[in-house]
């Protein structure tokens, strides 16, 4: 097994499927890639038996066609420190030993037999839907920060994909936030739905571009799913388990409404925060006629801080105290010039929209909850 490949292309290719090598695995096979040279291409494979990920190059030339497991991170590392230059891999699969060659250097590391390495999942019985690869990279975006990390419920720990004959649905939730993006210019037949974990999200946001409209094949049946588009290839089992009613939280009538400049509340919101207890993160907003008033304070070390802004305001006068990392989570993850912000009680979540100003172009819908939090008195 012999190739000869731009130590650059091999680099850059190798980085987009790195991230799903673990650094505490169980198998020593799992930290390598999978080498496997065809008479027409070379495919790399990185795997954690959860998430499987391969790329697809086509190297400057091939002898011998075959497979071997190569160790990952000396590789990395050492196509790191090299020039953009042509690397000679020497395979030898009986004696298991890989020699790189590149300008005057030479180099020796073992390989590992490749039937020990873990196989992609057959796809059975699966449903396939196509998106492109800007909007599929925007609903990770949009939703990956607002997943949990408890244990104890799995289901919220990956984001909700959610097909039907009218949109798209992408859910994440902690149960103190939760985000819902959809988009109506994707549909399909029935119905469907799948939970995926925050690894193989990870890995989408990392290569997926928000610019280009490339199509991605999502398929996926009751266990796994795989994305495909460009040179990757993409294999994750799903989270079990029946993900909560989202829409059954989301309040419906909320009569007091604030419109308000994003940036200038962000950023009020960040210098407020800083004076704010460090282990609730507490701040309190105060709404009356057209003026936000902004507050937060730690006793403990007699720390205070408060601000006013204009904005736009519907409704009686309000007092209600949030976290302000949700809130700055939320504002931060949305790009409008300005956003609505719906509140009904105190005591009762609020709900973020960004405004948009071309409605009826646009596809995309955003919804940000927030749970409010005790005000101290």
């Amino acid at each position: 097994m012999k190739f000869i490949v731009s130590s650059s292309t091999l680099l850059k290719n190798l980085q987009k499927i790195s991230g799903v090598l673990s650094t505490n695995n169980t198998l020593p096979i799992l930290d390598d890639f999978l080498f496997e040279l065809t008479e027409d291409e070379l495919s790399v494979t990185a795997s954690d038996l959860h998430t499987t990920m391969t790329v697809t190059l086509v190297p400057d030339k091939m002898e011998e066609p075959g497979v071997m497991a190569i160790p990952a991170r000396i590789l990395l590392d050492t196509l790191k420190t090299l020039a953009d230059v042509p690397v000679t891999f020497t395979l030898n699969e009986e004696l298991l030993t890989v020699e790189m060659s590149a300008g005057e250097g030479n180099y020796k590391l073992p390989g590992h037999r490749s039937d020990e390495y873990p196989q992609v999942p057959g796809k059975e019985d699966v449903n396939e839907v196509t998106v492109s690869a800007a909007l599929l990279a925007q609903a990770v975006n949009k939703t990956i920060f607002a997943t949990g990390n408890d244990e104890l419920r799995p289901v919220m720990s990956g984001v909700l994909f959610e097909f039907s004959d009218e949109n798209v649905t992408f859910v994440a939730t902690d149960a103190h936030k939760l985000v819902r993006y959809r988009r109506t210019d994707v549909t399909v037949d029935d119905y469907s739905s799948f939970i995926l974990p925050k690894k193989p999200l990870n890995q989408l946001k990392s290569v997926l571009a928000f610019d280009e409209d490339i199509p991605v094949k999502v398929e996926y049946n009751k266990t796994n799913a795989f994305f495909t588009f460009e040179n990757i290839k993409l294999a994750c089992r799903l989270v079990e388990g029946k993900y909560p009613n989202y829409e059954a939280v989301i309040p419906k009538d909320n009569t007091k409404k604030l419109v308000i400049d994003r940036l200038s509340f962000l950023n009020a919101l960040r210098r407020v925060s800083i004076f704010a207890n460090q282990s609730t993160h507490q701040v309190r907003l105060r709404l009356s006629g057209q003026e936000l008033f902004l507050s937060a304070e730690d006793v403990e070390f007699s720390n205070e801080a408060k601000e006013r802004l204009n904005c736009s305001y519907e409704g009686d006068e309000l007092e209600i105290g949030f976290n302000s990392k949700f809130l700055h989570e939320m504002v931060n993850n949305l790009d409008t010039e300005s956003i609505m912000m719906e509140m009904s009680e105190p005591n009762r979540a609020g709900i973020i929209f960004p405004i948009n100003e071309n409605e009826e172009e646009n596809n995309e819908q955003v919804l940000m909850l927030v749970m409010p939090v005790m005000l101290n008195s």
